[in-house]
C-alpha cells in the first residue's frame, strides 16, 4: 500500500444499474479508513455480497444512502434482519433522505414489533449544499448534493492528519524527556537547558499524507459538484452509458463514460473508477475507453474488486 501503513480500501460488492443482471448486482461498496467499516448504498443483494467478500457484519455501524431509488436501498431490510438475527447490540447509524425512516419503520415495526435489541439512529441528508455529517478521531465525512431525478447526495470521505512521529536521533541529541513528547507531537517547540528554541518541524516526521475517496453516485453532468470532489485520490463516478446513449442519459439524469472522466479532470483526481452500468451493456468496455480517452487513470469495476486509496497526485 505504498508504504501507508494503515488501511483505507474499497470493496465494490455491486456495480449494475437499476436492473440487475446473473453477474452484477445493485449499487454496494464497502470503505475500510482505518478500521472503520462504511457501507455505502445498499442494492438488493447486499448481504449475500458481504458474506462472499467476507466483509464482517458487526463491522459496520455507519450506512450512508445516496438516494432512494430502489436499486439503491432494497438490501436494507434484510441486512437489518440478519443483524436482528445475529444478536446485534450496537447502534446502528444511516445516513440518508429523511424519507427512509418512513420507509423502514414500517417493515421493522412488523417484524419485530419495535423489539430489535439495537437502535437505528437516521441522521437526514442536507441535499442543498455540502455539509460535514461524520467525524471522529481518524476521518471525516461530508455529503454534497448531485443531480438526479430525486433528491441525492454523494459522499467524500477523508483521513485525518495523524500525529507525526518524533525522529528519534532528535531526542537523543537534545535529551528531550518523556513528558514534553507528546505535545512536542501535538505541535510544540523544545526549549532546551541552555535557552534555545528548537522547532516542532525540525524534531518530527509526518507518518504519512492523508488520503480521500469521493463517491457520486447517480447523477447527471453537472459541474455544480466538481469542488466537493476535487483532488480526491480516488473518485467514484457512475457512468450508466457510453455516449452514443447521451440523450439517454442526460433525459434519465444519468452519466456516460466521458461525463465521468470529465469531472475527474476538471477536479484533477488521482484515479477514476466507474460503475452502476446499464444492463445493455453485456461489455463495459465501450464506456471504459471513451473515458480513458478524456481521464486515462481510469478503471471500470467488477465484483469483488479491492482497491487501495493512495496518494495520486
Amino acid at each position: 500500500m505504498s508504504g501507508q501503513a494503515m488501511p483505507f480500501q474499497l470493496t465494490i460488492l455491486g456495480t449494475s444499474s437499476a436492473l440487475p443482471t446473473s453477474n452484477r448486482y445493485p449499487t454496494a461498496q464497502v470503505l475500510h479508513v482505518l478500521g472503520r467499516f462504511f457501507l455505502i448504498d445498499c442494492g438488493e443483494g447486499t448481504q449475500t455480497q458481504m458474506r462472499k467478500y467476507k466483509i464482517g457484519f458487526s463491522k459496520i455501524n455507519h450506512i450512508f444512502i445516496s438516494h432512494l431509488h430502489g436499486d439503491h436501498i432494497f438490501g436494507l431490510i434484510g441486512l437489518i434482519s440478519t443483524f436482528a438475527l445475529i444478536g446485534r447490540e450496537n447502534d446502528l447509524h444511516i445516513y440518508s433522505h429523511s424519507e427512509l425512516q418512513k420507509f423502514l419503520s414500517p417493515q421493522i415495526e412488523f417484524l419485530y414489533a419495535n423489539e430489535l435489541a439495537f437502535k437505528i439512529v437516521f441522521h437526514p441528508l442536507n441535499f442543498k449544499k455540502e455539509q460535514k455529517i461524520f467525524e471522529d478521531s481518524k476521518v471525516k465525512v461530508f455529503s454534497f448534493p448531485l443531480d438526479h431525478r430525486i433528491s441525492t447526495c454523494g459522499f467524500r470521505f477523508e483521513e485525518k492528519p495523524a500525529l507525526p512521529n518524533l525522529i528519534p536521533s532528535k531526542i537523543e541529541e537534545y535529551l528531550i524527556p518523556i513528558r514534553d513528547r507528546q505535545r512536542i507531537k501535538e505541535g510544540g517547540d523544545f526549549g532546551t537547558n541552555d535557552g534555545r528554541i528548537i522547532p516542532h518541524a525540525e524534531l518530527t516526521k509526518n507518518k504519512h499524507q492523508t488520503r480521500s475517496f469521493a463517491f457520486c453516485s447517480d447523477t447527471r453532468y453537472d459541474e455544480s459538484y466538481i469542488e466537493s470532489v476535487r483532488n480526491v485520490d480516488l473518485l467514484y463516478h457512475e457512468a450508466t452509458f457510453a455516449s452514443d446513449n447521451s440523450e439517454m442519459a442526460r433525459n434519465t439524469y444519468h452519466s456516460t463514460g466521458t461525463d465521468a472522466a470529465t469531472v475527474a479532470l476538471k477536479a484533477q483526481v488521482g484515479k477514476l473508477i466507474i460503475g452502476h452500468f446499464s444492463a445493455r451493456y453485456k461489455d463495459h468496455t465501450p464506456i471504459l475507453k471513451e473515458a480513458q480517452e478524456v481521464f486515462p487513470n481510469t478503471t471500470a469495476i467488477s465484483e469483488g474488486d479491492v482497491i487501495q486509496v493512495e496518494k495520486g497526485h
